[in-house]
């Protein structure tokens, strides 16, 4: 990525944090040795991407005195620093000679490890104006959230006091990738300035935001607990084994009988109830680092009986719910097909013989192909010869809830992983 820069917003004080190194910038915090901004620049170089410009404020001289001009972590580095505090967006308006045409703007608490190829990939294919690297988190009911279209645009943005009774966990995640031309849509006179409420909500009119859907490893330190966390995934790899150009483990999920209670067909959200000990299996794979990912038929599309955004908000509902415990799904694949004809209401297009219909393997492989997937040592658990078929078509390990709950058929797959 030849000529694109990364802005880090390196001037926060890391109030709800600081009792963990008090007197020192947020971005200084140590994490398995180095400071956080150091394990940032190590991921941006690996990447290609060295030219850097940190936005300082709050105790800038340690971040200067530690980093210099960047050249002994492989970096050039020039700094802007705020003579008063502008905000969370302020810095980045006084800038422009310094942007890139694309150029990736990062908070200055996170800890990722990504492919940045293959976020830079998407932006150019979306032409977006402003791409955000978008993931489920642990704590979405007191998280932003970002409500997307079909086609990854972000049509809302959800503050965190919000009210939201059913939503899907989506959360921006800190990484951003925007053109300089954000600016001829901007008009803005206040010297402080807000970057989500100010710059990125208000860029929603122009229809040029989209969502990178990512299940990288991307997370803030904004608390002790979140801090301690962090370190503890450094320190045992998961964070580097996240990202996406190494192959990745799923644990692959029916959903009717094996998420939730088998109910006949369900149409509504209300009619999704969870079986017990799905958010704690869910969890578990979360914390293993596999994938959990979805594989559902669901012909009650082709049967007319739901619509798209009808079943959208089911699966909405199951996202609500595993959330409440801390849980989340990576992704959720569907066959809206049905082969059969002669249903009142039937919608013909999707009346077809398929590939992604169980127990045809295609949404798994779809999946394994989207997210680099090593099939191999991949799992999918389900209740139904569909399931079995499906998981042995595609090549990973079939396992049944034949006299086993969902928690412990999950403990047993991590443990022989």
């Amino acid at each position: 990525m030849t000529g694109v820069k990364a802005v880090i917003m390196a001037g926060g004080k890391g109030t709800r944090v600081s009792s963990i190194a008090p007197g020192i910038p947020k971005p200084m915090l140590p994490v398995c040795g180095k400071p956080v901004l150091a394990h940032q620049l190590a991921c941006l170089k690996k990447n290609g991407i060295t030219d850097i410009v940190l936005l300082t404020g709050y105790l800038h001289e340690a971040v200067e005195d530690y980093f210099g001009d960047g050249a002994r972590f492989g970096c050039n580095i020039v700094y802007y620093t705020e003579d008063r505090p502008l905000g969370s967006g302020g810095a980045l308006l006084k800038i422009p000679d310094l942007l890139s045409d694309d150029f990736f703007l990062i908070n200055g608490d996170i800890i990722f490890d990504v492919d940045f190829k293959r976020f830079f990939d998407f932006h150019r294919s979306k032409k977006a104006l402003v791409s955000l690297a978008a993931h489920p988190n642990s704590h979405p009911f007191d998280s932003s959230l970002l409500i997307t279209d079909a086609d990854d645009r972000v049509i809302s943005w959800l503050g965190k006091d919000a009210e939201r009774s059913i939503y899907k966990n989506l959360v921006n995640s800190g990484l951003h990738l925007l053109k300089k031309d954000f600016l001829k849509h901007l008009s803005i006179n206040a010297e402080v300035v807000n970057l989500d409420n100010d710059i990125l909500k208000p860029l929603l009119q122009t229809k040029g935001v989209f969502a990178y859907k990512t299940p990288e490893y991307i997370k803030d330190m904004g608390t002790p607990e979140r801090y301690a966390s962090v370190s503890n995934d450094v320190a045992d790899g998961k964070v580097k084994r996240k990202n996406l150009v190494y192959k990745q483990k799923a644990v692959f999920l029916d959903r009717d009988g094996t998420l939730n209670q088998e109910r006949g067909f369900i149409r509504t959200p209300d009619e999704l109830q969870l079986v017990a000990g799905a958010s704690e299996a869910v969890k578990r794979i979360n914390d293993a680092g596999f994938l959990a990912i979805v594989i559902t038929n669901q012909p009650v599309i082709a049967r007319g009986e739901c619509t798209l955004e009808e079943l959208e908000h089911i699966h909405n509902k199951l996202e609500t719910e595993l959330g409440k415990a801390g849980a989340y799904l990576d992704d959720i694949f569907y066959c809206p097909h049905h082969p059969d004809k002669g249903f009142a209401g039937e919608r013909p297009e999707y009346k077809i013989n398929c590939n992604c219909r169980k127990p045809k393997p295609g949404l798994i492989l779809e999946a394994a192909k989207k997210y680099n997937i090593e099939l191999s040592g991949s799992v999918m658990i389900g209740d139904s010869a569909r399931d079995e078929g499906a998981a042995v078509a595609a090549g990973c390990k079939p396992v049944l809830l034949n006299g086993i709950t969902l928690l412990e058929a999950v403990e047993s797959c991590l443990a022989a992983s």
